[in-house]
């Protein structure tokens, strides 16, 4: 995994605390599409992180790459939403070395594949 693709339901000004590339979906043109924005994380290896449960289902039907990280975590406000990833990701990333689809809660870290 080269870096991180953000869907474009999580706002594209969130900051992951990585030295990985980050690339939100707004990059990629106007409201791309799930198979779009599937086809870039798989052909960039960036591992997906997304609120979409379409991605979750996704990976566990086709498989890898990419990688998936489904955001269960509801509305927060922008700083709840800012804390929470600081908090998480590292550890994150470190299960995405290897693990394919992760769940991230807002008091839980939960791997599935």
């Amino acid at each position: 995994m080269t870096g991180v693709l953000i869907d474009e339901n999580l706002p594209s000004w969130l900051v992951l605390p990585t030295r990985l590339k980050v690339v939100h979906a707004c990059d990629l043109g106007v409201s791309p599409g799930d198979g779009m924005l599937w086809a870039h994380g798989r052909d960039h290896d960036l591992a997906m992180v997304s609120k979409d449960a379409d991605f979750s289902g996704r990976v566990q039907l086709l498989g890898p790459p990419p990688k998936v990280v489904h955001a269960k975590i509801g509305n927060l406000r922008a700083r709840a939403l800012t804390d929470l990833f600081a908090r998480v990701w590292p550890e994150i990333e470190v299960l995405l070395k290897h693990h394919h689809l992760i769940n991230v809660y807002r008091e839980a870290i939960e791997v599935i594949a």
